[in-house]
């Protein structure tokens, strides 16, 4: 609910740094709860698409294409102009499994270690937009690992079906 009131801006407007109003190519871009903005070391923005069909990378096919270029290039602007932080000092990427079922990227200073930016966990935003314009089903089809705590629901699930 909390991503939807800040889409239909019941909450959190005035922290919008960025818009892209489209509601198939568009996203909003909001500073991160866990970022206070006081300094850039730890910077920390969320893109939240429009979209509501697409709830995590293994929805992504090529006709996502224009939304995740729409995000990188936008986003890297808004915090270019807003932060004065270039797009090459951004690491920019979704997480595999996500916190949460909307699809969302982050863009964090690349001299921050944010939870869950690791390898196991993060796929870089532009290694995503290559992989699904060199195969729209891509995520459909690869294998993802990712970790897991061990008192994770999803875990103890592996647990009951033998496969940890």
């Amino acid at each position: 609910q909390w991503v939807y009131n800040i889409l239909e801006k019941k909450a959190e407007a005035d922290r919008i740094v960025h818009e892209n109003p489209d509601p198939s190519n568009g996203f909003v871009l909001v500073p991160d709860l866990k970022w206070n903005q006081n300094q850039l070391d730890d910077l920390y923005l969320i893109a939240l698409v429009h979209r509501r069909d697409i709830k995590s990378l293994r929805d992504l096919t090529a006709e996502h294409l224009p939304l995740l270029r729409n995000v990188l290039q936008e986003g890297k602007e808004a915090i270019g102009k807003r932060f004065g932080v270039p797009g090459s000092q951004l690491r920019i990427y979704l997480h595999y499994q996500p916190s949460y079922y909307h699809l969302h990227v982050h863009f964090t200073a690349l001299g921050y270690d944010a939870p869950g930016s690791s390898v196991e966990r993060a796929h870089l935003l532009a290694d995503v937009i290559d992989n699904l314009a060199m195969d729209s089903t891509y995520y459909q089809k690869r294998a993802l690992t990712f970790p897991l705590k061990a008192d994770e629901p999803l875990f103890k699930k592996f647990q009951e079906a033998g496969k940890v």
